[in-house]
């Protein structure tokens, strides 16, 4: 039986490793803002006293794994699957990123370590078969964690603090190396569009107060699985809709 060209078998076991990757995350979540290892001789014994089953993790990370097989399908060569294999990677690490922050208001730097050593890895192969798909990982990083610095240093300097958390400003960085310099931008931009209107909801909620933190790290989160399912042409249509106010027509 197939799925969008894919067999059933890829995505029940995509569901499976779902399921693990989920809890591993949990896991993680506990460990990294303690600055302790997440990998360690004694983490069967810690996690039958420490750790319960997350099942929404689980179920998140699930759900997002059988799509990703869905979105880009299976491909006959590793190259070929290099997306897939990298957005699979990347997952845990973005749903980390989402709940440290929002629960803590930091961005562990381990984690965006990771994320960056990792980055690394996949723009030099990405290089073995195209070296210009490296250099525009390459920039990507640089104009990620730019937009971010400059967000950044420019609040410090016209109201005393930070408009950002240098937290932030790594993790953009990092994800230049996986989405290159026009997607990095479209995340940029859609982080941007998403933080404004659930803040104003939380506002309005009374989820948060207006002189409460609100971490922009989940923000930035949500904008990358986005653009992870999205082609970036749609994405930058709807975003001319919405900043131009209907008046694009490209």
């Amino acid at each position: 039986m197939y799925l969008n060209d894919v067999h059933i078998a890829y995505y029940l076991g995509a569901a499976l490793i779902g399921l693990i990757v989920g809890q591993l995350v949990d896991w993680a979540n506990q460990r990294l803002p303690e600055y302790k290892s997440v990998i360690s001789k004694d983490i069967i014994s810690e996690y039958k006293i420490k750790g319960k089953p997350n099942y929404i993790l689980m179920l998140l990370t699930t759900i997002i794994y059988v799509t990703l097989i869905y979105t880009f399908g299976i491909k006959e060569t590793i190259i070929a699957n290099l997306d897939l294999i990298k957005f699979f990677i990347l997952t845990p690490m973005l749903l980390s990123v989402f709940v440290i922050d929002y629960k803590l208001q930091i961005i562990p730097n381990r984690l965006n370590l990771t994320i960056f050593e990792i980055g690394f890895i996949f723009a030099f192969l990405y290089g073995l078969s195209n070296v210009a798909i490296t250099i525009n990982m390459l920039l990507g990083m640089f104009v990620g964690g730019g937009i971010f610095l400059a967000i950044t240093l420019l609040g410090g300097l016209f109201y005393g603090k930070e408009a950002m958390g240098f937290g932030d400003v790594k993790l953009m960085g990092a994800l230049g190396l996986y989405f290159g310099l026009s997607n990095i931008i479209i995340i940029t931009l859609v982080s941007f569009l998403i933080g404004a209107i659930l803040s104003i909801v939380l506002l309005v909620a009374k989820i948060k107060k207006s002189d409460e933190y609100i971490p922009f790290g989940p923000f930035i989160v949500i904008a990358t699985f986005i653009s992870m399912y999205v082609p970036f042409e749609q994405i930058k249509t709807a975003l001319m809709q919405i900043f131009t106010l209907g008046m694009y027509h490209g």
